[in-house]
C-alpha cells in the first residue's frame, strides 16, 4: 500500500482547495461520487451494473492523483452517518513483478484478502494510481515479450474488481491515467464515470501561478511584488499549454533563474518569471 488513513483528512482537504479546475468540475465529481454510493446502496446490482468505478484521465501534472485525494476526503465529508471512511492508496507498479506467476498472485491476495478485508469494516475509497499499469489493454500484449503471468494478473485484477463491487457497495474506486488508450477495455466498461482533468485555461492558470506566489511570498516578503495584477496576468498569457505542476515549478525556478541573486526569494523579479515560463512554453 502507498499510502492508508482514515478520512475526513486535512492534508487531502488542502489537496481539494489548491487544485484548480474548470467552473462547475469540482461539483460535478462530487455529485457523481455521492449519487453513486446512494444508487449502490439501493438498487440491485443487475438492474443497475455500478462497480463504483470512477476514473480520471489526462495529461501528467494536471492534478489528477490530487484531485482523487481531495475528492476522498469530500465524499467522506458529505456522506455522514457512517462508520469512519478508510482511504487506501494502492500503487500498481509494485503489484507488477517479473517473477513467473507473483504478479497474478499479489492480485488476487491484494482485492481477495486485503481490500476485501478492509471493506467488510466499513465504507472505503481506493486510489489506483496510474491504472494502465494493472489494468493493461491485453489485446497490446505479446505473449512472446510479456510473461502470461502479465495476463493473468490483468484477469485477476478484473475478477477481483467485479467480486468487490458486489459483495461491498459502499466502497468507491478512483483510478487515474495519463494513457487511457493503455486501459484494458474491460475495465473502461466496468468504470461507471470517466471524467478528463484539462490543462489549465487562462484564468486558472493564472489563480495557480498567485497560488504558488503568495506561497512564497508569506516566506520571503520581496517575492510579493510578483503578485502585481499586471504580473500576474502577463504570467498567465506566456504560460498556455502549461500543466499545474510545472507552473509551480516555474516559480521555484524563477528563485533561481539570475545567478547574481544566489538563489535568494527576497530577490525575484517579475522578469525572472517570464522568463522561465518563456523557456517552458517553448520547451513545451
Amino acid at each position: 500500500m502507498a499510502d492508508a488513513r482514515l478520512l475526513p483528512d486535512a492534508d487531502f482537504e488542502a489537496d481539494w482547495s489548491a487544485v484548480v479546475l474548470p467552473e462547475g468540475m469540482k461539483g460535478r465529481l462530487l455529485s457523481t461520487a455521492v449519487a453513486g454510493f446512494r444508487l449502490r446502496a439501493a438498487v440491485p446490482f443487475p438492474a443497475m451494473p455500478l462497480h463504483g468505478v470512477l476514473l480520471l484521465t489526462g495529461r501528467p501534472g494536471v492534478g489528477k492523483t490530487t484531485v482523487a485525494r481531495g475528492l476522498a476526503d469530500k465524499v467522506a465529508r458529505t456522506v455522514s452517518g457512517r462508520a469512519p471512511w478508510l482511504y487506501v492508496e494502492v500503487d500498481p507498479h509494485a503489484l507488477v513483478s517479473s517473477s513467473l506467476g507473483r504478479s497474478q498472485r499479489s492480485v488476487e491476495q491484494l482485492f481477495g484478502t486485503l481490500l476485501a478485508e478492509y471493506a467488510a469494516a466499513g465504507p472505503m475509497i481506493v486510489l489506483f494510481d496510474e491504472v494502465e499499469t494493472l489494468f493493461t489493454d491485453r489485446r497490446a500484449l505479446s505473449m512472446e515479450a510479456n510473461p502470461i503471468d502479465v495476463h493473468r494478473a490483468v484477469d485477476a485484477a478484473l475478477v477481483g474488481l467485479d467480486r468487490l463491487a458486489r459483495a461491498h457497495r459502499d466502497v468507491l474506486v478512483i483510478a487515474t491515467s495519463n494513457f487511457p488508450g493503455a486501459i484494458d477495455p474491460a475495465l473502461a466498461s466496468r468504470a461507471d464515470w470517466t471524467f478528463e482533468v484539462p490543462l489549465p485555461d487562462r484564468e486558472a492558470r493564472r489563480v495557480i501561478i498567485q497560488h504558488a506566489l503568495t506561497a512564497v511570498s508569506d516566506a520571503f516578503r520581496g517575492a510579493r511584488r510578483l503578485l502585481a495584477p499586471e504580473v500576474l496576468d502577463k504570467a498567465a498569457d506566456l504560460s498556455e499549454g502549461t500543466d499545474g505542476r510545472q507552473l509551480r515549478k516555474a516559480v521555484a525556478a524563477a528563485c533561481a533563474n539570475r545567478p547574481e541573486a544566489h538563489g535568494d526569494p527576497d530577490e525575484v523579479k517579475a522578469e525572472d518569471l517570464f522568463a522561465v515560463l518563456t523557456e517552458r512554453t517553448v520547451r513545451a
